[in-house]
């Protein structure tokens, strides 16, 4: 065990205990002693070039090993710049801590620098948060955030470490006394100010810690017995329906260290899925209950829908997207989910994968069921076939349809897909397959923009190993583009592909047809090529559909050999999309 030298330690020590492999920040005097212990203690420091994107890796990372994701920033500026990235993680149910600096306790509300009541301005965005104001109550209210995160509907909680806890205590005190100037005070009020600071001290590295409140609500679900007699009544339920369908969300995925036991219980329940979020890629590529299209009219159809940790919100029309006769199951960690906007017949407040887990071992697949999946599967292939034959294989310029279907064909097997942008983005969707389980990471319901550049951060210090992808609008792609200095630096070698028309395409068409202008919807056609090489990466342009496949085969062979590609695709215009804006 490495030697507990400062706050630092105590810190890392803990971060060590939970098997947490990394630590994403950016750097600042106020925390140094964090990277330092973790650094000791052989936990990877992953140092990105915005405090917004190492809060996106954290949630990557929180997202695809079921540990909490940790980032530490810097006083100040350092954690108003996360406050986006900590509120996408809120909605998206992510547990993520953020360790922020503070100015030293003694000085806080006096001037100091980037000293300002951090507490207050992150409280909207967490589930919990708390100051340390001694060394020892460091290790204890970690543990307390991690528990916090993961615990009940997970979400962010925000640490406040003050400067003074995490240095050594020979320097804090040398600190102290010079920046008071009281070495050797010579005056009443000097003595006096010398004997507070002293009693200050050691109270701060030498008093007993005092346990935390007890948490509430760690784990908000039914006691065993009557969560037997709800599933109970949700599996007869559902063995009596004649087209049911199930709807699987994010939150089924969360905390989740063994997403194949999900996976396997949704194939043995036997009915047509839709996956959304982080689920997606839980039944791998082409599984036959797997359907991407046509949601909408089949739950419409469905006689009883299985609403899986996914809430009743504007991608379920708030509801009224399921028939009005129609028989819903939800399973859901959050109470206030189980009955927003539409209230389920049966309604379950667990662990959506644990519930799929138990409902499965008390359902057999109906022979009835199968005229309702073949529907769905008709309606799947019309849809397809209406895509495809959109695509133009040649032009001026890339259709983003043609260029998909190659992409498509070509990611392997253990390809993870980062989403960011809007009408590109949205485009590949419909498409792109992912191939496993939580290797596909989408901002969430809060529609973050720059979220690319740290989860790709995140998924790559996962699965270093793996073939990563970043899909970028070319107006997105601005936000973490930068993020290639840290491909570099740390030896990932992630692929972004940029979709250039110089345009916020999503919102300039309807604003366009709807109120007649296009203002402050362009953009350049940037050489962002160019951009992702001058910070050490590997450009490609691609403007010529006859091109695709070569292109895509030389990325996949630079991202092999270690060199993170961007390849900057200027595409064509299209109507695929139209009347898709969502306010």
């Amino acid at each position: 065990m490495a030697t507990l030298r400062h706050g630092g330690d105590h810190l890392a020590e803990v971060l060590s205990k939970w098997n947490i492999k990394a630590v994403f920040t950016l750097c600042g005097g106020h925390i140094s002693p964090i990277l330092v212990g973790c650094e000791a203690r052989n936990i990877k420091v992953v140092d990105c070039r915005d405090e917004r994107n190492a809060v996106f890796a954290a949630d990557a990372y929180a997202r695809m090993t079921g540990l909490p994701g940790i980032a530490a920033v810097t006083a100040g500026p350092g954690v108003t710049n996360t406050l986006t990235a900590v509120k996408n993680a809120q909605l998206a149910q992510s547990p993520v801590v953020l360790l922020g600096g503070a100015t030293a306790t003694v000085l806080r509300g006096r001037g100091a620098l980037q000293d300002i009541d951090q507490m207050s301005l992150v409280h909207s965005a967490v589930k919990w948060s708390a100051r340390v104001t001694t060394v020892k109550a460091l290790g204890p209210t970690l543990e307390r955030g991690i528990k916090e995160a993961m615990g009940g509907v997970p979400g962010p909680v925000f640490i406040e470490v003050p400067v003074d806890v995490l240095y050594p205590e020979s320097l804090i005190r040398e600190m102290f006394i010079k920046e008071t100037g009281v070495e050797n005070p010579k005056t009443i009020g000097q003595r006096a100010l010398k004997t507070y600071l002293q009693a200050h001290l050691f109270r701060q590295f030498h008093q007993p810690h005092v346990d935390l409140e007890a948490i509430k609500d760690l784990v908000p679900e039914l006691p065993n017995r009557e969560r037997a007699t709800v599933i109970g009544q949700a599996a007869k339920l559902l063995s009596k329906a004649k087209r049911p369908a199930l709807v699987v969300g994010s939150q089924t995925m969360v905390n989740v260290k063994d997403a194949h036991a999900i996976a396997r219980a949704i194939e043995a329940l036997g009915i047509p899925v839709w996956l959304g979020g982080t689920a997606r890629g839980l039944l791998g590529r082409n599984n036959p209950l797997q359907f991407r299209h046509a949601r909408g009219k089949a739950l419409k159809e469905a006689d009883v829908v299985v609403v899986c940790g996914f809430p009743f919100d504007f991608r379920m029309k708030y509801g009224f997207g399921i028939g009005g006769k129609t028989k819903i199951i939800a399973a859901n960690l959050s109470s206030g989910e189980l009955t927003k906007n539409r209230k389920a017949d049966i309604a379950v407040r667990m662990h959506a994968g644990k519930f799929l887990e138990e409902l499965s071992a008390l359902v057999k697949p109906q022979a009835e069921w199968s005229s309702f999946i073949a529907d769905c599967k008709k309606r799947e292939d019309a849809r397809d076939h209406e895509i495809a034959s959109k695509a133009r294989t040649s032009g001026e310029k890339v259709d983003p349809i043609h260029f998909f279907q190659r992409l498509e064909q070509q990611l392997s097997d253990d390809s993870v897909l980062v989403v960011d942008g809007g009408d590109f983005v949205a485009t590949a969707a419909y498409i792109l397959k992912p191939r496993s389980p939580l290797s596909w990471l989408d901002p969430g319901v809060f529609g973050t923009l720059g979220v690319g550049g740290g989860f790709a951060v995140g998924a790559s210090t996962v699965r270093p190993k793996s073939e990563v992808w970043i899909i970028y609008g070319d107006g997105s792609s601005a936000y973490s583009l930068s993020e290639f200095d840290t491909f570099v630096r740390h030896g990932y070698a992630p692929i972004a592909v940029i979709g250039t028309d110089a345009s916020w395409q999503q919102i300039a068409r309807d604003q366009v047809t709807l109120l007649g202008s296009a203002i402050g919807t362009g953009l350049r056609m940037t050489s962002y090529e160019k951009v992702a090489e001058g910070y050490g990466g590997k450009g490609l342009l691609l403007t010529d559909p006859r091109k695709i496949d070569e292109t895509i085969a030389e990325a996949k062979k630079l991202s092999k050999s270690g060199v993170p590609v961007c390849i900057n695709v200027h595409i064509a215009k299209t109507d695929f999309r139209e009347g898709s804006i969502s306010i």
